[in-house]
């Protein structure tokens, strides 16, 4: 199994360790210390050892920061984890805000007093973060702190070591461009911005530049390392040798310096002493890369990451392996839910048992169907299996305490992806066990209405996720209802399952562009009783001209094959058009999926996707 069912959570344990912090805090003459879910790289999964958010607190989830005070203290997180934050953390200790309704910014602000000195760890904030922290701390009359080691590390007394996982390459087939062409292509871009070198500092942008793969984080393939580029001369990669066997180094080793993450620092420096500017994205640089640069000399040129929008720009290879990818992990699928329907109703099926199964569906369906290449080499990020009620929980992670039970007449939502070689995949279906309500059904539906209008959507080049979103809303809003998350999120090519800087959302702002894959998954929850999501992947396709029309318009292609359970499918709330969409698209899940079936399973499949 590449997913746990452990509750890494543990509120009782909170006012230990923040009591701990605090004492810390009080040597170090510090008022209060900030800590965000974060490690250095900025990423959605960091290693064990970076995970001091969990550590302090209690709470797992992806995003979210703390505030200690002398006190008092908070923990902060979005939309996404209202419900799990109260159930992980000691409420007496810390309380939970909305970041949506109260930012950290506008918290500090009211709860700082004059004088007061506010620690942050300049490694685990980025530049744009501490300047809206600075801002904050100074309307309140207090300073901002830097820290030169973290104070939670010095009294986290069994913190695990950093990760030295092993370093693997991306092969061309998959990859579609060598990883020298690719260095050129950004060492050129480097050149036009008038900068002579960028700091790299996401390890996806460091993985795609260099055609390399890692191990370092849970289900994201991500090396854990800096580079910087140049407009002329070799780049130079800094990562710890322990993860390079021979040949990765050889080949690496033809393309930059490889030099170990202690020199990072130096290096640095020489930047700043050669004068050039030197590109730095503010959203996701370190404060302390950033201070090191400024203190050393360099002129530093703010700017996107130069291999964010190339990466999210997916080549002819990249998306022909995301097609054989989500055609195997939709047949995988199709097993799955056929297995759900007869067994749940049999009884005896839970949400670890629903996941232990897809994970197996996965594993041994990619290697039947494609030998090494379809070989499941991780799960994307760990399967949210929620019933009943676990359901209405948007980033639920089920575990030995909360495992539930798919009970007749309720609904099952089931988020999961996989990570193949050739493709990285996400899916969300909402079943129904037994008989579902007609309140579940016009919800269903809605969601539905939702997904549908994006996946069949027309547009004009330079059109953002955000011109989108209220697509997906339209349905709901008319009833009077809406959900807390984004709409769609952009998908690496085996890399991350959540990939910038591409999405759809009501804070969206970045034009969609041909190659790009995005999810599409509005959603609905009944918090207490159950939780609707839809998701499949679509790829933003070419313009192409509509007749009678002006202008060519940009859309979309769906990847993902999998039947939408049609039990919870209101037809009244569908139009001509949507029905058509409905049947167009089962059809081809058909003809796509039954070829790979047995012969139970072909027959399931067949009913699942008839036309409405």
């Amino acid at each position: 199994m590449f997913q746990t069912f452990d509750t890494p959570a543990d509120p009782s344990k909170g006012a230990a360790r923040i009591a701990l912090l605090r004492a810390e805090l009080v040597r170090l003459g510090l008022a209060g210390f900030i800590c965000p879910r974060a490690d250095e790289y900025q990423g959605e999964y960091v290693p064990a050892s970076a995970e001091r958010l969990l550590w302090l607190t209690g709470f797992s989830g992806s995003a979210g920061t703390a505030v200690v005070l002398a006190a008092e203290a908070a923990i902060f997180v979005d939309g996404r984890y209202t419900l799990q934050v109260r159930s992980e953390v000691d409420t007496s200790v810390l309380e939970p805000v909305s970041i949506d309704e109260t930012p950290v910014y506008d918290w500090l602000k009211v709860r700082l007093k004059a004088g007061d000195r506010l620690g942050y760890d300049p490694a685990l904030h980025t530049m744009a973060s501490v300047k809206r922290l600075s801002e904050a701390v100074r309307a309140a009359g207090g300073t901002l702190v830097p820290v030169a080691h973290n104070p939670i590390d010095a009294v986290w007394a069994d913190r695990p070591a950093p990760p030295t996982g092993r370093v693997s390459l991306q092969p061309i087939d998959y990859a579609g461009e060598a990883a020298a062409d690719k260095l050129a292509r950004i060492a050129k871009a480097i050149g036009v911005a008038k900068a002579a070198a960028a700091v790299l500092t996401q390890p996806d942008s460091i993985a795609w530049a260099f055609n390399i793969r890692g191990s370092d984080v849970p289900h994201t393939p991500l090396p854990l390392s800096h580079a910087i580029l140049t407009a002329e001369g070799r780049p130079s990669l800094f990562i710890d040798g322990r993860k390079l066997g021979n040949a990765e180094r050889a080949t690496l080793e033809e393309l930059a310096d490889v030099r170990e993450p202690a020199e990072l620092g130096s290096a640095l420096d020489r930047l700043g002493v050669a004068g050039g500017g030197v590109m730095v994205d503010p959203a996701w640089v370190s404060a302390a890369i950033a201070s090191r640069l400024t203190a050393s000399g360099a002129r530093l040129i703010e700017a996107d990451d130069p291999c964010r929008l190339p990466k999210a720009i997916k080549n002819a290879a990249e998306i022909a392996g995301s097609r054989a990818a989500h055609l195997r992990d939709g047949v995988a699928l199709a097993r799955f839910l056929a297995w759900v329907d007869t067994e749940a109703l049999i009884g005896g099926v839970d949400e670890i048992a629903a996941c232990e199964a897809l994970e197996r569906f996965r594993s041994e369906t990619g290697e039947r169907l494609d030998g090494e290449r379809g070989r499941l080499l991780d799960v994307s990020f760990d399967t949210i299996s929620g019933a009943g009620p676990n359901g209405a929980i948007v980033h639920y992670h089920s575990s030995r305490a909360t495992n539930r039970p798919l009970d007749r007449d309720s609904l099952f939502l089931v988020d999961s992806g996989a990570q193949y070689r050739d493709g990285t995949t996400d899916v969300t279906r909402t079943i129904a066990i037994g008989t579902p309500s007609a309140e579940m059904r016009d919800r269903f539906t809605r969601v539905l209405k939702g997904m549908i209008a994006i996946a069949a959507a027309r547009f004009p080049a330079g059109t953002t996720g955000h011109q989108l979103d209220v697509l997906a809303r339209m349905s709901l809003w008319s009833a009077g209802l809406d959900y807390m998350h984004g709409t769609g999120h952009g998908i690496g090519s085996y890399l991350s399952v959540h990939e910038g800087p591409q999405n759809i959302s009501k804070r969206a702002s970045v034009a969609l562009e041909p190659g790009m894959i995005i999810s599409d998954e509005p959603g609905y929850y009944k918090t207490g009783h159950w939780g609707i999501r839809i998701e499949n992947l679509v790829l933003v396709t070419p313009p192409e001209p509509i007749e009678g029309g002006d202008r060519p318009m940009l859309g979309f292609e769906t990847l993902t094959l999998a039947p939408i359970d049609r039990r919870l499918i209101e037809t009244k709330l569908l139009t001509r058009a949507e029905l058509d969409w409905i049947d167009a698209y089962h059809a081809r899940v058909d003809a796509a999926l039954a070829p790979h079936l047995n012969e139970a399973e072909r027959h399931w499949l067949k009913a699942a996707t008839a036309p409405l």
